[in-house]
């Protein structure tokens, strides 16, 4: 586990975790700490790992690993936002460095920005990183013109939404603007930062968003993989009402699990806008 987490971050904030969680100091007001918070950081980055063994290997054509701390928010440097690593991050980069995958999408429809997975493969073509998420909203990173740089240089596709966002502005987006990127960069395996605080319950952001609403996102997940022939996981994230937690969760699991024919929604004007800024890299995202 070591050298997987290696890869994303260097060992002084390995130790620097290590340390926080031996004597329960908090890194800030957001991202407290316990003894036992090493195991299960460990178990949670450890985890989305072996989803991607398991995958890569033939094992399901889907999976769901259901571990935290979640990740997102973790830079190689810096632990915040409840995430102590960057889970997917680690599993996306064991995928290419050690299994030998050359393209992985990861979709983040946690309603906050994935700005550790943005920070981590910001300058990296091997990763398609799109992220949907409320917006202006903590952390304030995910500006719809922010695409990421040098060789990575259209590589992020981040889609922010207003408060009060419900399924067809989110599905919409995953419907005509991550698939049809996706698609193009032809990814050899599709990982989800799996949050479900746009829930309409939930306590600690503004979307509307039900348990079927994630299904049916998994749905479109599930289809690209299929019509790719490329396996898809799914890593826990956030979520912070306990019932919308787990009846979300479990729609995922069952759509990615089950497949079908996932809906079709109008584009509307957020995809107008997403067009404008992300077809300058992949042509095939059209209003």
């Amino acid at each position: 586990m070591e050298e997987a987490l290696l890869a994303v971050h260097p060992r002084a904030h390995i130790e620097s975790v290590r340390r926080h969680c031996e004597t329960g100091t908090a890194f800030d007001l957001d991202t407290p700490t316990s003894p036992g918070s090493w195991n299960a950081a460990l178990h949670a980055a450890g985890g989305a790992v072996a989803l991607v063994d398991a995958l890569l290997d033939g094992e399901a054509p889907t999976g769901f690993s259901a571990l935290r701390p979640p990740g997102h928010h973790a830079e190689p440097a810096r632990a915040m936002g409840f995430c102590l690593f960057a889970n997917i991050s680690v599993a996306a980069r064991h995928a290419i460095d050690v299994r030998g995958a050359e393209r992985v999408l990861i979709l983040d429809w946690d309603v906050h920005h994935g700005n550790g997975t943005q920070a981590i493969f910001d300058s990296a073509p091997e990763v398609l990183f799109a992220s949907i998420h409320q917006w202006p909203f903590w952390p304030g990173t995910g500006a719809l013109g922010d695409a990421g740089s040098g060789a990575g240089a259209g590589y992020t596709i981040n889609l922010p939404v207003p408060r009060g966002s419900g399924e067809d502005e989110w599905l919409a987006l995953v419907e005509h603007v991550v698939v049809p990127a996706a698609r193009a960069y032809a990814p050899d395996l599709i990982l989800v930062s799996a949050g479900f605080d746009a829930h309409r319950d939930d306590p600690l952001a503004e979307c509307n968003l039900e348990a079927v609403s994630f299904a049916h996102m998994a749905l479109h997940v599930r289809s690209l993989a299929d019509e790719l022939g490329v396996p898809a996981g799914a890593v826990l994230e956030g979520g912070y009402d306990l019932e919308a937690l787990a009846a979300s969760a479990a729609a995922t699991m069952t759509a990615l699990a089950s497949g079908g024919a996932p809906p079709s929604v109008e584009p509307g004007p957020l995809v107008t806008a997403a067009t404008e800024q992300v077809g300058r890299y992949w042509p095939d995202v059209r209003a």
